[in-house]
């Protein structure tokens, strides 16, 4: 079990913008494991934040079993989400998901680092767009 220590004030503060806005953003700190999703994510995760809680990025990746558009599967260093975490940049894709719901959707998918004034890296942040 993860121990549970307290976030940084950068994740907080992603947290808090990400709890704003309309588009669905998910963050996951530095130790890849997803903290936080907003409520406009919940569409595309097809459960609430709160039902889900923490989890390890991979496990939640594999829930969503990840897809290029044209059905074959990818590589987890493939990801957006896992270039922007051992890259350390942004990085964008198109793909398909299943949501945990059950439902096929095609998403466009922008992940970039989250660093703080020190230039310490505190994890990333993913914003999603169903297609179509």
């Amino acid at each position: 079990m993860r121990q549970h220590r307290q976030k940084s004030l950068v994740l907080i503060l992603a947290r808090e913008f990400a709890s704003n806005l309309a588009t669905p953003i998910y963050i996951a700190d530095s130790d890849e494991v997803l903290v936080y999703f907003n409520e406009p994510a919940e569409n595309i995760a097809g459960q609430s934040f709160a039902e889900t809680g923490e989890i390890p990025v991979r496990e939640f990746t594999d829930m969503l079993a990840p897809q290029a558009i044209d059905g074959h599967p990818l590589e987890r260093d493939d990801l957006p989400g896992r270039i922007a975490f051992a890259e350390r940049r942004p990085a964008h894709g198109t793909l398909s998901i299943t949501g945990l719901d059950g439902t096929r959707r095609e998403i466009a998918t922008t992940a970039f680092p989250l660093f703080g004034p020190d230039e310490e890296f505190h994890g990333i942040m993913v914003i999603f767009w169903e297609q179509g």
